[in-house]
């Protein structure tokens, strides 16, 4: 659940260049207009170039996988290793933690009513409140590589490795390899999936290993693929369940089609051995684990830590449809504040304009996977087409297959109050094969006997290069672009007490107007362990409780809304007016 104010966030790096690239999209349209044929030989020998290794599917794949991972790297001088800032990634961070010190939980801290903080659950146990594959990916980066942004860096790499894999079970070689490069592109690169720890990649992952699965179960069932799917399931249970649960129900009303026919139909019991047979030896250890995980977490195996944070915490629905629910007792005010606030009001806003706020979505979606540049070969071939292009979808074919799927998912993810691309994320290969069709259809479309759509399709990664240049040139800098940060200041301070000896206590107050999104207060996984610990502000009684209980620690306050913040040392006043103990130390 986020606010208005992080969408921003999240598409701050598309928008804060999107007349620049607006520029090079025009520039772009123009020049294959006017001069169709211009670098031709150049782009043939291209062109062969790239058919040749995309016809080594195998090599294929690897290349774009280790070039997600070789240009992410490369730009860590510019796009440096990420700190968190967003509630969401606090939350995955803290499961990390939990998991790199091989727990599937932590128990609840005695002085825990401090602690408490936005998607975490403290009671029964203390632990992030979404799913476990994200964290599971961090924690494997923080474990094998010290620090939980490789496994952010890996699993961006990863993806784009499955996403040309999935292609290539739904188009020539040349065009999945020309999809996969353009996946780095959008999306291993100046872009939240690789620069943030809110996730993405992992789910992205899962729904190309269910798409790429797909196709090649209908032209042979194997059980490698087999195996692949259920997979691919697995993995969209444990980061996307409900986006994941509708591209499931999308895949088997497909195949439930596909069985009903009587073309190119295998035997039944080649059906079971091959297909149903793996996917059960899947997906019920799949169910097994994560009720135990469940269990563990909340007490109950079908008792998600997600529900009880929401029963817990947030009196607004998820649907628009549904009626808010009673107010939850709040221990603070800044935990209420954003309860009531943002949610509240866009819970409002969607029921009352249903309308504005599925076309905000729409555009959210669009902008993030698409941009300015992908959108090209789609709106051109919309144009030059116009009825045919609708009618032509009715035709049988994997265009229509692919939208097929992508209908009941799209839908579903329409109906909730909220909305961020990493929602989308299953629908990432579905998404860039659809555009990567439109592109194909748009290469044969000629006007005045001069191949205008040809070049149209041969400048999009022209541009993407250069678009990547801009970025990485200096020039966005230079033109005074706004950078996309949201730090509010708590790396910085929380860099500043680790220099310190011993133990860290900051006790964090804020103002009656802050801003519920600058979150300070959360912790590690081991709290009493932790170099430094955030405890909230709740009075001079109750705070001597938590400095006695963290006696051997060095207290400060921290007043957040200062602008910019301020650490002071904590000095804590008794009934006759002299300082505590606690506070001299």
């Amino acid at each position: 659940m986020m606010s208005l104010h992080s969408v921003l966030h999240v598409l701050r790096t598309y928008l804060s260049s999107s007349r620049i690239e607006a520029l090079f999209v025009i520039g772009a349209v123009v020049v294959a207009c006017v001069f169709p044929n211009v670098g031709a030989n150049w782009f043939c020998k291209v062109e062969r170039w790239g058919n040749k290794l995309a016809r080594k599917r195998r090599l294929a794949v690897l290349v774009v996988g280790l070039l997600a991972l070789a240009v992410r790297a490369a730009l860590l001088p510019i796009d440096p290793i990420p700190q968190p800032t967003i509630h969401d990634e606090f939350s995955y961070l803290l499961a990390a933690d939990t998991f790199a010190h091989g727990r599937l939980t932590n128990p609840t801290h005695p002085m825990w009513i401090h602690f408490e903080s936005f998607h975490i659950l403290q009671k029964p146990t203390y632990m992030s409140m979404f799913y476990p594959a994200q964290g599971l990916v961090l924690a494997a980066g923080q474990v094998v590589a010290g620090n939980p942004f490789w496994g952010v860096w890996f699993s961006v790499g990863l993806m784009c490795a499955a996403i040309c894999w999935m292609l290539q079970g739904w188009m020539p070689p040349g065009w999945a390899l020309l999809g996969g490069l353009l996946s780095v592109y959008r999306l291993a690169v100046f872009s939240y999936w690789d620069s943030s720890y809110w996730g993405g990649a992992v789910a992205a992952t899962g729904g190309a290993l269910v798409l790429g699965a797909l196709p090649r179960l209908r032209r042979s069932p194997r059980v490698g693929n087999a195996l692949l799917l259920g997979l691919g399931l697995a993995i969209l249970a444990n980061s996307r369940p409900y986006e994941g649960l509708l591209l499931g129900l999308a895949l088997a009303l497909v195949a439930a089609m596909w069985l009903m026919g009587k073309k190119r139909r295998p035997a039944l019991g080649v059906i079971a051995r091959r297909v149903v047979l793996p996917l059960i030896l899947v997906l019920i250890p799949t169910i097994c684990a994560m009720g135990y995980y469940f269990w563990r977490v909340t007490g109950s195996p079908i008792r998600t830590p997600y529900l009880v944070v929401t029963e817990t915490y947030n009196p607004v629905p998820y649907f628009p449809w549904q009626s808010m629910k009673p107010l939850p007792e709040y221990h603070h005010r800044v935990m209420k504040d954003f309860y009531l606030g943002w949610p509240l009001d866009h819970y409002k806003f969607t029921r009352e304009h249903p309308g504005k706020s599925f076309w905000q979505k729409a555009r959210v979606l669009a902008t993030f996977f698409f941009g300015q540049l992908l959108m090209i070969p789609i709106v051109a071939l919309l144009l030059v087409k116009r009825g045919k292009f609708f009618s032509g979808l009715t035709k049988p074919g994997k265009a229509r297959l692919l939208l097929l799927i992508c209908i009941l998912p799209l839908i579903g993810m329409a109906l909730p109050v909220y909305f961020l691309p990493h929602y989308a994320a299953p629908l990432t290969g579905a998404l860039y094969a659809l555009a990567l069709m439109a592109m194909r259809h748009l290469r044969f479309w000629q006007w005045c006997s001069r191949p205008i759509g040809r070049q149209m399709v041969r400048v999009v990664p022209v541009l993407a290069i250069a678009v990547l240049l801009f970025h990485t040139s200096g020039l966005e800098r230079h033109l005074r672009l706004p950078a996309p940060s949201q730090d509010f200041g708590r790396a910085a301070i929380l860099a500043q007490l680790r220099r310190y000896p011993g133990g860290q206590l900051v006790v964090v107050q804020y103002a009656p107007n802050h801003e519920p999104l600058d979150e300070w207060v959360y912790n590690e996984a081991d709290i009493d362990a932790a170099k430094v610990v955030w405890a909230r502000d709740m009075g001079a009684s109750k705070n001597e409780e938590l400095i006695r209980y963290f006696k051997d620690r060095r207290v400060w306050l921290l007043e957040a809304d200062k602008g910019p913040a301020k650490l002071l040392p904590y000095v804590l006043a008794n009934h006759n007016g002299a300082v505590s103990e606690s506070a001299k130390r």
